[in-house]
């Protein structure tokens, strides 16, 4: 049986990259209001997901995420109107990176030997 094909987007502006990760990790801070539970559902160290997240707001010239300490207030996340912009820009850009390479996947897929998936 022969995968099924897909596209992987992501985008270079000079050293800053956005792709799929990084998208991911913006929308789970924005459903869950938390950049810990977010790389945890990523199974990503909140070290890690801090550092997305400071690479991301210095790329941009508005942050995608605010947050507050924890404490008293609780703490927590927020994705930000240009995050949420930035969200919606990419995967409208996915959507439609998937529609125009269709076709031409499936001509690929078409050539491939039939030999199963591996690890």
């Amino acid at each position: 049986m022969k995968p099924q094909p897909h596209t992987l987007l992501r985008f270079f502006f000079g050293a800053t990259k956005l792709g799929p990760g990084k998208i991911t990790l913006l929308e789970r801070i924005r459903d869950t209001g938390s950049i810990s539970a977010a790389g945890r559902a990523m199974e990503m160290s909140y070290k890690r997901a801090w550092m997305l997240v400071e690479e991301m707001n210095a790329a941009f010239s508005d942050p995608l995420v605010t947050s507050a300490r924890g404490g008293a207030k609780g703490g927590g996340a927020q994705v930000t109107a240009t995050g949420l912009a930035v969200i919606s820009h990419y995967r409208a850009a996915e959507a439609a990176t998937a529609l125009a390479t269709a076709p031409h996947l499936q001509d690929l897929q078409g050539l491939l030997r039939d030999i199963p998936e591996q690890k």
